[in-house]
């Protein structure tokens, strides 16, 4: 049983079980907001859930891609939960869990996983459809790129089902951790697939006055 947390489009938080499904999730479109309400959406999912903290397996958190600042509320945010409740963190891909949303509801086929990445770009990932396991198979990406190059980036991009994912859900990253986990395969790395620089950096050292 996990707690499972997205941040990298809107907030998405979901506790979930491998045999029982989705016990509760909650979502937060907005992509302004993840700080104002990541905390009180935790707290919302784990009494609704009705399981206790100290019952859950771990925490499972969408890794992206996604935008700097709202992907890195919801890490810091399950990194903190994990370390306070001394459960494991697992990671996995952000599109990932849309492509084995897509695939969980019976559909098959090429997939191509596109998220809204701001400053006139897309993200993108590119699957093949699932393996023995039913978990999705990624050929390409995760990946960045102005909407209009998508098709002279993604190899094969004509023959692909285009999905444009607003949201990401938690439920699914959670279920998509469960089953990574029961098929040993690998998680996520703990770097986080920003994609790209963030805006505010740190200056490397004192301007001079004159």
């Amino acid at each position: 049983m996990l707690l499972a947390i997205d941040t990298s489009a809107g907030t998405s938080v979901a506790v979930v079980d491998r045999d029982l499904g989705t016990l509760v999730e909650i979502g937060e479109a907005d992509t302004r907001r993840h700080a104002e309400v990541i905390g009180e959406a935790i707290r919302s999912a784990i009494d609704r859930s009705g399981v206790a903290a100290s019952a859950l397996s771990g925490v499972a958190i969408g890794m992206g891609p996604g935008p700097f600042t709202g992907l890195r509320v919801g890490i810091a945010a399950a990194q903190a939960f994990a370390f306070g409740t001394t459960k494991p963190l697992v990671r996995v891909v952000s599109h990932d869990a849309v492509a084995w949303g897509h695939y969980a509801a019976g559909n098959g086929g090429r997939l191509l996983v596109v998220t809204d990445a701001r400053r006139r770009e897309v993200y993108f990932s590119a699957y093949s459809g699932v393996d023995g396991e039913g978990l999705p198979v990624r050929v390409q990406g995760p990946g960045l790129c102005r909407p209009d190059d998508l098709a002279d980036t993604v190899d094969g991009y004509h023959g692909f089902e285009r999905l444009d994912a607003a949201e990401v859900s938690a439920a699914s990253v959670g279920l998509l951790a469960e089953g990574l986990y029961l098929h040993r395969r690998e998680f996520a790395g703990p770097e986080a697939l920003y994609l790209r620089a963030p805006d505010a950096t740190v200056s490397a050292g004192p301007k001079r006055v004159s």
